[in-house]
């Protein structure tokens, strides 16, 4: 984030995540993209131990109680080392446990919230089935009551961390019948008997995160399990959608940072024809955009994240606001991974630098927490919504009217 932003209590903040992802050892990063590693406890561990997962979580329960803006701060900076590390630092700590505190009991803020946040245990989101991925409601997991409890059944695919979760936040048809908005139920599901992970996925990059699939037979949880209650899952769903999504933007701008800072390094020591590639138009103007893009991607989360943390602004606009960052960070990151390595030339197609690493790792932006045309529809609807407020109000003035002939009337033709 922006330092001229930044408060001094801030600034420590920032420096001890880097003092954090500093200590992340090599061979964890290469080992799990090499898939030797598919789970790293001890990262979690060790950021436990820091006192740096659930930047947002209330202190009572171990987090560190800060807002939004804290947490944009955190999430670039822990994006630097790994964005697989940045993945299973953000669900856990800042996903899941942010739907226990907003929705949970007390209890199952003690049982979950607590270790989670010393490192000792991992939580994961169960929300893409194998028959659907977007269509959030046509989940076909289901959940049954009986006596006092509830009997899950269904299968979740790409959960990051299935491999290493000791708690599984399950979203569960409920009531097969009822409105879309009143049919699903989260639940938190142990790893308890009839949880079955399986680790089936050659992925491109995001590598060692335990991303899998997670099968569910005739699993038995008590209702006590429920977030929001039975049939609320949707409001559980729509809280989740803010971490999901701006969580994912802020770690996005930190695990595309060093590309940028390793085609600068590059071009400035590279020379063709006597003189640095820096130079040459082709070369530095990309990574003049790639500058330029990165700091645009860094407004945007920063504003969205005062938003959020203002509590003035409407559901509708922030939903907008979120899922216009997460596109526009994730799209810039991907063109500014190409830009980088272009100007590398051959050497950045391969591992002597870690560009193509980072490439394949930045695709998956564009498409987990909500494609890109999903955030692209939700702008559209939040957007013509808001256009309805902004001509309602008498103070704001009419430019359609400032054309020469304007009063045409018979040349404005809409149907």
């Amino acid at each position: 984030m922006f330092d001229f932003i930044m408060t001094e209590e801030q600034k420590k903040l920032r420096d001890e995540v880097r003092a954090f992802t500093k200590w992340v050892p090599r061979e964890l990063i290469l080992d799990m993209d090499a898939e030797k590693i598919q789970f790293p406890h001890e990262y979690l561990k060790e950021a436990g131990r820091r006192n740096l997962l659930g930047t947002r979580i209330p202190k009572k329960y171990g987090g560190r109680g800060l807002k939004w803006v804290d947490a944009g701060i955190v999430g670039e900076e822990i994006g630097v080392a790994s964005y697989s590390l940045a993945c299973l630092h953000g669900v856990g700590a800042d996903l899941v446990c942010d739907a226990i505190v907003n929705f949970g009991s007390e209890e199952l803020k003690q049982e979950i919230v607590v270790p989670l946040m010393k490192g000792e245990i991992y939580a994961a989101e169960g929300l893409t089935e194998p028959r659907g991925g977007s269509d959030f409601f046509g989940t076909t997991t289901q959940a049954v009551k009986d006596g006092d409890d509830w009997v899950l059944n269904g299968q979740k695919r790409f959960v990051v961390g299935a491999e290493g979760a000791d708690w599984f936040l399950i979203y569960a048809l409920t009531d097969p019948d009822a409105p879309p908005h009143k049919r699903l139920t989260a639940f938190m599901v142990p790893r308890t008997a009839g949880v079955e992970s399986k680790y089936i996925y050659g992925l491109m990059g995001v590598r060692g995160g335990g991303a899998g699939r997670v099968l569910l037979e005739d699993v038995r949880i008590p209702e006590r399990y429920a977030l929001n209650g039975i049939h609320g899952g949707f409001n559980v769903f729509l809280n989740m959608m803010i971490p999901e999504r701006l969580g994912t933007s802020d770690m996005t701008v930190g695990a595309v940072r060093p590309a940028l800072e390793i085609a600068t390094r590059y071009t400035s020591k590279r020379k063709a024809f006597g003189q640095a590639i820096r130079n040459f138009q082709a070369v530095g103007f990309k990574v003049a955009d790639s500058a330029m893009q990165l700091d645009s991607m860094r407004s945007m989360v920063y504003s969205t994240c005062l938003a959020v943390d203002s509590g003035q602004v409407s559901a509708g606009k922030i939903r907008r606001m979120v899922s216009q960052t997460k596109k526009f960070t994730s799209e810039a990151a991907w063109e500014i991974a190409n830009n980088c390595m272009q100007v590398l030339g051959g050497i950045g197609y391969t591992d002597v630098f870690p560009i193509e690493r980072i490439l394949r790792d930045i695709r998956l932006s564009m498409i987990w927490v909500g494609s890109n045309e999903i955030m692209q529809s939700i702008v559209q609807t939040e957007w013509y919504k808001e256009y309805k407020e902004i001509m309602a109000d008498d103070s704001i003035r009419d430019v359609e009217q400032d054309a020469l002939n304007s009063d045409e009337v018979d040349e404005k033709v809409y149907e």
